[in-house]
């Protein structure tokens, strides 16, 4: 079994009236490449006739963002012509590439009726070579997603990647596996995951042993590569959101919503955004 190097706790970063906790990055750890940036939203109840979500039109470039819906809905809409409502288990997956303007809000009926919210948004680096790809979207409800159905009751969504023998919804740019699974309490899994590749690993609900090791919500564990074996053990209810990936190993500069390789890239990002190259935002 793979040790761990070191668990890191999400810290407390509100936006607006939206309870957030930021895992990646923080104090403890910059990045695990090629997994850049991780919020974790709610939960919280939101009252009917609300505001709903904060997230309008913004810029993205070199990156993908994945989204995973796991109370209420996200409204995604973005320049390169895309746009649909993903609810509860369900996931968006973004690549942002060469650029384009999106947003991310609640459905007018969640804002009409309001109700329970919480939203992970993982941001994964795109390799130099696909930085410049054209944008594309990809939005899939819960029933769209393999779930994989392991002993004890463990459920894997498969996002993407292989889990189990079990194809990933979502073939990626990059060889990058990506998973939600619950874990009933009093349960055990182990995955096999090569030594060689970085994990994600951030415990969104309940309390578990990972590899010896005891973990709670909001928390991220960074593992060692000396070992090709996760072994999971629920002492309750647990949400986890799991991912793996071999790392780029490549220069990366990022600043604000951009991504890139150099400091040239990143300027150059900013006047092609201004000079309109990313699209017209059409509310």
């Amino acid at each position: 079994m793979r040790t761990i190097k070191q668990q890191h706790r999400a810290i407390n970063a509100p936006i607006a009236d939206l309870v957030t906790y930021r895992a990646l990055p923080t104090a403890s750890v910059e990045y695990l490449d090629p997994f850049l940036f991780l919020n974790h939203h709610g939960p919280q109840v939101y009252r009917p006739n609300n505001q709903g979500l904060p997230f309008g039109p913004h810029p993205h470039r070199g990156f993908e963002t994945v989204t995973f819906i796991l109370e209420g809905d996200i409204l995604h809409k973005d320049t390169g012509g895309h746009e649909s409502v993903i609810s509860a288990g369900g996931i968006q997956w973004m690549t942002a590439g060469s650029g384009l303007i999106h947003a991310e809000v609640s459905s007018e009926e969640f804002k009409r009726t309001g109700g329970p919210l919480e939203i992970l948004q993982l941001w994964v680096n795109l390799p130099a070579r696909d930085k410049m790809v054209a944008p594309r979207y990809i939005g899939l409800q819960r029933d769209e997603i393999p779930a994989v159905n392991l002993a004890g009751g463990v459920v894997v969504h498969a996002v993407s990647g292989e889990w189990a023998g079990t194809a990933g919804a979502v073939q990626p740019l990059a060889d990058v596996a990506l998973a939600w699974l619950e874990l009933p309490a009093g349960s055990r899994a182990v995955l096999p995951i090569a030594a060689a590749r970085n994990i994600f690993f951030y415990t969104v609900r309940g309390t578990l042993r990972v590899n010896g090791a005891e973990t709670k919500s909001r928390e991220l564990l960074e593992f060692n590569h000396d070992g090709n074996e996760l072994t999971l053990e629920a002492h309750e209810a647990a949400v986890v959101l799991l991912g793996h990936a071999l790392p780029f190993n490549e220069p990366m500069v990022s600043y604000g919503p951009f991504v890139m390789n150099t400091e040239a890239e990143i300027q150059q990002a900013y006047r092609d955004y201004q000079a309109g190259a990313f699209g017209v935002w059409n509310g």
